[in-house]
């Protein structure tokens, strides 16, 4: 086995390692689960492990002509551990970026793992696709998530806390205001995300209910929220302080502004030393994601362009910075009133 390092340890036991590219949860308890994994994936009624694993370079290159599930398994062999017992995920982050978080309250336990990187791969529900499959083709996680709960959930119940769980993720993103890649839209996920959830089923407290009024429900969707943040913040250093920034809003709205500085009417390294100085302004900040908001309503059709435009317009005036109102009338222009 590789050497290893117990880096935590859950109520029911359950002993989380930090290995080789790797983090190995060993149960202590039978448990059974659902998992998004090409190992032991969909439902599953008896797990002995899970893991997650960083994919170096030399493994990308291997995995271009290797079926996924039988790495999975050697990888399994690796660890010492039964591969018709396991499931893991896998994924470009760094394990020394993982968050773990944990909540409890009263009977109830849950505890989340997480991983995540969003700058190149974030997307929103019903983008444009990036590929299509045929004949198989592998792709790499990006925000993979472990949820362990220490009592005892039916195939359904862990099926209503995987819907939770992937709620939470995308309140964690649209938190940070995370922008899809692939259109102007808050991103929901990434393209590759992986989700496993694990329940005790030595546990004599069954618990019939993971949706989003119920306390289990409620615990899930708090730790996944917080894990995905800090893992978020570990691993691409994407933080609400980073988010919080004038120039980042508009860039959701990317377009090419060569044309914009063509025409600059003042010298442009003044103009962009003060621009840095202006974008994490919080008044204009909030001057820009209020025009934003604007852009979204007419994309969405809630909004008539006309009123939209006026409105933006009265919005703008409001800001004192001449290199984010410069910016916030060309970005105006071109989302709002252009036919």
């Amino acid at each position: 086995m590789y050497s290893n390092r117990l880096i935590f340890k859950s109520s029911s036991d359950d002993e989380l390692f930090y290995l080789k590219d790797t983090i190995l949860v060993n149960f202590n308890h039978n448990r059974n689960g659902v998992s998004t994994s090409e190992l032991n994936g969909g439902t599953c009624k008896l797990y002995k492990s899970v893991f997650n694993q960083h994919l170096s370079q030399e493994k990308i290159d291997y995995l271009v002509d290797h079926d996924i599930c039988d790495y999975l398994i050697n990888e399994c062999s690796l660890m010492e551990i039964d591969s018709n017992y396991s499931t893991g995920l896998i994924t470009l982050a760094e394990m020394n970026n993982l968050s773990i978080v944990n909540e409890s309250f009263k009977n109830l336990d849950v505890t989340v793992i997480s991983t995540a990187g969003v700058r190149t791969n974030a997307s929103r529900a019903g983008d444009p696709a990036s590929y299509w499959e045929e004949n198989g083709e592998f792709h790499f996680g990006t925000i993979n998530i472990i949820v362990l709960v220490n009592v005892k959930l039916s195939e359904y119940t862990l099926m209503e806390a995987f819907m939770t769980a992937t709620e939470a993720k995308t309140v964690a993103l649209n938190n940070l205001k995370i922008p899809s890649q692939y259109s102007n839209g808050y991103a929901t996920g990434t393209g590759t995300d992986g989700l496993c959830i694990f329940s005790d089923i030595d546990s004599d407290d069954v618990v019939t209910n993971a949706g989003k009024h119920s306390k289990l429900g409620e615990l899930i969707g708090k730790c996944v929220i917080e894990s995905v943040t800090k893992a978020i913040g570990k691993q691409v250093w994407i933080t609400n302080k980073s988010q919080s920034n004038a120039l980042v809003r508009l860039n959701r709205y990317s377009l090419d502004i060569n044309e914009f500085y063509d025409e600059l009417d003042c010298d442009k390294d003044c103009f962009i030393r003060q621009l840095q100085i202006d974008m994490k302004k919080q008044d204009n900040v909030a001057i820009t994601t209020s025009i934003l908001n604007l852009i979204d309503e007419v994309e969405n059709n809630l909004i008539e362009k006309d009123d939209a435009y006026k409105l933006a317009c009265r919005i703008k005036e409001n800001c004192n910075s001449y290199p984010i109102k410069s910016l916030l009338e060309y970005w105006i222009d071109y989302f709002i009133h252009r036919p």
